[in-house]
């Protein structure tokens, strides 16, 4: 929908978070939370597909609440040692670009929660991809005991310096608790101008995702 899901109609979502736990406990409570949110709200969870971590939490207790659970993973990081054991659905794909846009594809929305750098480019692509039109879905950051306030302040001196329009950085939805967070979401409604028509975006430039989403 071109102006944010109304409140409740979340069907899955899209989670990047770390491969590792962090040295604090808060960050563990801050993913569980976040699940518990989700499974009361009945939505379904689309994640890079490893069961270390912070994904592993995450997908764990999603999968035990009832949610339908889908891991997208390139064939390279299948390895139990680098990924552990699978929990629900697993796709297996062929690199890091392909299942960013199987990502894309299945989920309604992205939360990022504390992770390193992949967590952050993931969260970074698609704040880039709705920027240029490719998608109209909300964008959100579970910023846990001020996790990513470096971040948040570094974009806000990009609006300052006039690196980024003030209408693009509203893409960010942000927030400590995941309760406040859903809901900030569940309200977004873009305010920004596209660099590129939505429906411009063709097969060929990102696989078959901008194409399938053309056609909603």
């Amino acid at each position: 929908m071109e102006h944010g899901f109304p409140k409740g109609k979340f069907k899955s979502l899209c989670v990047f978070c770390g491969s590792n736990s962090g040295n604090r406990q808060v960050f563990s409570d801050a993913t569980i939370e976040l699940a518990n949110e989700l499974v009361k709200r009945n939505i379904d969870l689309v994640y890079g597909g490893g069961s270390v971590g912070l994904m592993g939490l995450i997908s764990q207790r999603m999968y035990d609440g009832g949610c339908h659970v889908l891991g997208v993973i390139p064939k390279a990081l299948m390895p139990l040692e680098i990924s552990g054991e699978p929990v629900g659905e697993v796709r297996i794909v062929s690199d890091m670009h392909e299942r960013k846009a199987a990502m894309a594809q299945e989920a309604d929305a992205f939360i990022a929660l504390p992770g390193g750098y992949g967590t952050m480019e993931e969260l970074l692509e698609m704040i880039t991809w709705a920027q240029l039109g490719i998608h109209k879905k909300p964008v959100g950051l579970l910023n846990v005991d001020g996790y990513y306030n470096s971040l948040l302040a570094l974009f806000d001196n990009g609006v300052e310096e006039g690196f980024i329009k003030h209408g693009a950085r509203n893409i960010l939805v942000a927030a400590s608790s995941a309760k406040e967070l859903m809901m900030k979401m569940e309200q977004y409604s873009p305010s920004h101008e596209h660099v590129a028509p939505h429906d411009s975006w063709q097969t060929r430039q990102l696989g078959n995702y901008a194409e399938q989403e053309n056609a909603e």
